[in-house]
């Protein structure tokens, strides 16, 4: 089976920065992408971000130009760097792989645990 361990959540200021990490372990098919959602309370699970070995890296309006999503094939991780972080961010964060490109819940075939990231003002 096919296991994601997230790390790297936390509480910042807005305008700081966090890196969530996000290990795989179990089968891989390198057809399939990675990427980031995230789901603040009361609201749907939204699409953040995603990467494929033959997808190109893409990102929601929201979090244009502020984050950045990586894959370390070596390591297995997949990587969110969060940069100008703001209030409006705070939500949990789930990584998963599943069907390119990842658009949407859907797409997806295996999810993290998610991790907590809080924003302040």
């Amino acid at each position: 089976q096919v296991h994601l361990a997230e790390s790297g959540g936390g509480s910042v200021q807005a305008g700081e920065s966090l890196r969530l990490s996000c290990v795989h372990s179990g089968p891989t098919d390198r057809r399939y992408c990675m990427g980031w959602f995230r789901q603040a309370p009361g609201k749907e699970r939204d699409w953040v971000a995603q990467i494929g070995q033959y997808t190109q890296p893409s990102y929601a309006d929201p979090v244009k130009g502020r984050f950045t999503i990586s894959l370390d094939y070596a390591e297995s991780t997949l990587y969110l760097q969060m940069n100008s972080l703001k209030p409006e961010d705070t939500a949990i964060y789930y990584c998963a792989t599943g069907i390119c490109p990842i658009l949407g819940v859907p797409d997806i075939v295996a999810w993290g645990q998610g991790a907590q990231v809080t924003v302040s003002s």
